[in-house]
């Protein structure tokens, strides 16, 4: 009767290792990444550039816009769309680069023998 490999499934002890090394690297790689996001600042505009919102990776408004001649008082559901719309673009932006970021890390997993 053949003898089976351990709990590991007959993994060698070596390629065990090396999973758990690159799982690390991964991992410090993530952080890095999350960090470097996490101080990084999107910018979006809408109305042909009236008004301009900045977001922070900690998904934070930190800065608002407006130009004057897009306040009008009879009409302050456009200026709410202008905001809300420039606001979702910037977060939009932030998702997507951050997405990307991450894809790039995980991108790596491959050589975990396609266990993800």
């Amino acid at each position: 009767m053949a003898k089976r490999g351990g709990f590991n499934g007959g993994m060698m002890p070596g390629n065990m290792n090396n999973l758990m090394k690159q799982a690390q690297k991964m991992q410090r790689q993530m952080e890095e990444k999350q960090k470097e996001l996490e101080e990084k600042v999107w910018e979006a505009t809408s109305g042909g550039g009236a008004v301009k919102v900045r977001v922070s990776g900690h998904k934070e408004i930190i800065g608002i816009e407006i130009s004057p001649e897009v306040v009008d008082p009879d009409d302050v559901e456009m200026l709410q769309d202008l905001i809300m719309t420039a606001a979702n673009e910037a977060f939009r932006n932030m998702e997507a680069e951050s997405a990307e970021m991450m894809n790039d890390i995980a991108g790596g997993l491959g050589g975990f023998g396609g266990l993800f």
